[in-house]
């Protein structure tokens, strides 16, 4: 993907780069002002300090780099999101404007039962023809509240009210700002094969802009088993 392009995902939703304040060096010359040092390019030397204060978790200097992305997802992605208290958000308001009908419906390969206790379930997927029935039944239930959500607003029913009506799988975008150090913990848990795999699509997006814009702190993360420093 192009470094300012978007990532699409779910038909209707997105991961988009909107603006990068982010570099290599940036963490390197936060780290180097300790000694009152500042750099203007990259040597092996600020490879090994990047890895360095990855392995060693001195994560201060990776919170002077900042991404901001715009999002559209479905409003059940962005409530696992914000529970990430680790960034800044502004995100689409259904109080100001009539909300549009796209709707989250998984693809035939997504739809799976759960299996297990809390904290260890297991998914499988399910035959062609369930997984067809599963798809019809949450495109009929959105047409059904959608439409119903239009009759609300035709009758002068305030949007703040209207929008009650509205199911989980209806897409929401907002603006997400966030520091380098807070991306690779919400990419540590939200990439992890544990993590819903809505929201695991969506930080797999993030993780290729992330890649794109600091390759070496990226390399320090992965070969630190993942873990925010």
């Amino acid at each position: 993907m192009v470094e300012r392009g978007a990532v699409e995902l779910f038909e209707h939703g997105f991961v988009r780069l909107d603006e990068a304040m982010a570099s290599d060096l940036s963490v390197v010359n936060a780290a180097r002002v300790s000694f009152a040092k500042r750099k203007e390019e990259m040597d092996d030397s600020d490879a090994f300090l990047v890895r360095f204060l990855m392995r060693e978790r001195h994560g201060t200097p990776f919170e002077h780099n900042a991404f901001r992305f715009h999002i559209r997802c479905p409003i059940f992605v962005a409530r696992e999101w914000f529970r990430h208290r680790i960034g800044s958000f502004n995100e689409e308001s259904a109080r100001y404007h009539q909300l549009e009908p796209a709707f989250y419906v998984p693809s035939p390969e997504d739809v799976r039962t759960q299996v297990g206790m809390p904290g260890a379930y297991t998914f499988e997927t399910v035959g062609s023809e369930a997984a067809e029935r599963v798809r019809e039944t949450f495109a009929a239930h959105y047409e059904e509240t959608y439409a119903r959500y239009e009759q609300l607003l035709e009758c002068g029913l305030a949007k703040e009210l209207a929008r009650s009506v509205l199911p989980m799988g209806i897409f929401t975008q907002f603006y997400w700002t966030v520091n380098v150090r807070a991306l690779m913990n919400f990419l540590s848990l939200r990439a992890h094969e544990t993590a819903q795999l809505e929201i695991r699509r969506y930080a797999e997006a993030l993780e290729t802009f992330f890649a794109k814009q600091m390759p070496i702190t990226y390399k320090a993360f992965v070969a630190n088993e993942r873990t925010a420093p």
